[in-house]
């Protein structure tokens, strides 16, 4: 009995420490990428930036998304989860701070470093949610998808405020905080987790190793990429370019960013609810259709009737808020173990992110050869097509399929106790282990 109480203490005491640490890596996915447009026009002034080089420095978080992401599976493999997503915190500080230099040079090195440790981060943040709180993926993805929504938001909104204020290095600098509090949180899980693996990496046997490039022959991955990829385009396209659009209709530079924050304020919520609705439902085909129509409204009212971006802004933040979580959630609702999660998440993360990354760039270089923003939002109209098409291939119920020998050999080399280092893992013990720590999560966001 005694043992089974300190069993329940620390399962408990790791379940609040793992919400703790996912709650703080989510918060820290975002604002690095959301508060750099609305202080654009005052970062070309500042640094001479030509429209190409606006449109790129723009692009560049989104390719690194789509560059980086591909290698944090490896990583986590090779370092433990814990340990690789402190390092990508710690990229993200870096790259904060190293924006803050005076100079071209810097900024766009900078952005290409907390681009790495986002893309690090979105791959690791569904996998570790699977492993760590199987039963909870929905409520769980939906509280991160919640807190990154809520902190582009809020770094969207106070960017020109704080710009006004105190002045861009500083706008930016203040992310540096949160990036370096929750590395520090998951460097001392990832200390933790590294002593326990060690002592269990003595008596194990060794794994199978893991097959490459499965994932690449199965359709349902490549329709859950190409869905997130569609997904991601719009989002950044919107966040990128929403503030320069309403500043050449008439709007002021800080109404205009304002947008852009009530436009992620709006899918804070959702970010919540979307998630948790998508993983009771066998069939998320229904929400894929609601967030196109809704999206379609968005933009042809915005190509149509641009004066009236209050009215659209609204509709378009309930489709990207609606979009992107449902997108994520199906990392894991197509996923039939922690492992491929992080495998589908690392490929559909390369793929999507890579097609992401041409939106903005694309937007930019046809308003400089346009002149206008008409082209643009019809481009961005006829995506949904093709959005539609894959999102409902991807939300069809079923797994992707992978080698089993890859499934089995990844699962048993990461390990589900890594994180935690508990010296029980075996039969039924560990199995109401990680039973009881997914209740205690529930528990904890009062579901």
């Amino acid at each position: 009995m005694a043992t089974s109480l300190r069993d329940i203490r620390t399962i408990r005491a790791t379940g609040l420490w793992a919400l703790f640490g996912i709650g703080l890596l989510a918060i820290n996915l975002r604002a690095a990428i959301t508060g750099v447009a609305p202080v654009l026009a005052e970062l070309k002034a500042r640094f001479g930036l030509s429209p190409v080089g606006a449109s790129v420095l723009t692009t560049l978080p989104v390719l690194c998304l789509g560059v980086f992401a591909s290698l944090a599976p490896p990583v986590a493999r090779r370092v433990g989860t814990e340990v690789a997503i402190a390092g990508a915190l710690l990229l993200i500080t870096a790259g904060i701070l190293l924006r803050v230099v005076p100079s071209p040079v810097a900024l766009f090195t900078g952005t290409v470093l907390a681009g790495t440790g986002i893309a690090t981060g979105n791959v690791l943040l569904p996998a570790i949610i699977k492993r760590r709180f199987p039963e909870r993926v929905g409520s769980l993805t939906g509280l991160a998808m919640m807190l990154m929504a809520a902190s582009g938001a809020f770094a969207a909104g106070l960017a020109v405020p704080l710009d006004h204020a105190v002045g861009w290095r500083a706008a930016f600098a203040v992310w540096a905080v949160p990036s370096l509090i929750a590395a520090l949180v998951w460097a001392l899980r990832g200390r933790r987790g590294h002593r326990g693996k060690r002592a269990r990496e003595t008596r194990r046997t060794p794994a199978v190793k893991p097959g490459t490039g499965s994932l690449l022959r199965s359709p349902p991955a490549w329709s859950v990429a190409a869905f997130l990829g569609l997904v991601s385009l719009m989002f950044y396209v919107l966040v990128s370019w929403l503030p320069a659009i309403m500043r050449d209709h008439g709007l002021a530079a800080p109404e205009a960013g304002m947008m852009v924050s009530v436009m992620m304020i709006i899918g804070i919520p959702l970010g919540f609810v979307v998630p948790l609705v998508a993983a009771r439902l066998r069939d998320q085909r229904p929400l894929v259709l609601a967030v196109a129509a809704v999206m379609v409204v968005g933009l042809g009212g915005l190509l149509v009737a641009p004066r009236l971006g209050w009215v659209w802004v609204p509709v378009l933040g309930l489709a990207t808020g609606g979009a992107f979580p449902l997108a994520v959630t199906l990392l894991s609702l197509r996923s039939p173990s922690p492992l491929v999660a992080a495998r589908l998440s690392g490929m559909a993360q390369t793929i999507g992110y890579l097609l992401a990354g041409l939106g903005p760039l694309a937007v930019g270089v046809l308003h400089s050869v346009t002149g206008g923003w008409q082209v643009s939002l019809l481009l961005l109209l006829a995506l949904v097509v093709p959005e539609t098409v894959f999102g409902l291939r991807a939300a069809r119920p079923g797994f992707v399929c992978p080698d089993a020998t890859d499934e089995d050999g990844d699962a048993d080399e990461e390990g589900d106790a890594d994180e935690e280092g508990d010296a029980n893992e075996e039969g039924d013990h560990a199995a109401g282990t990680r039973h009881a720590a997914s209740r205690t999560g529930s528990q904890l966001v009062g579901l």
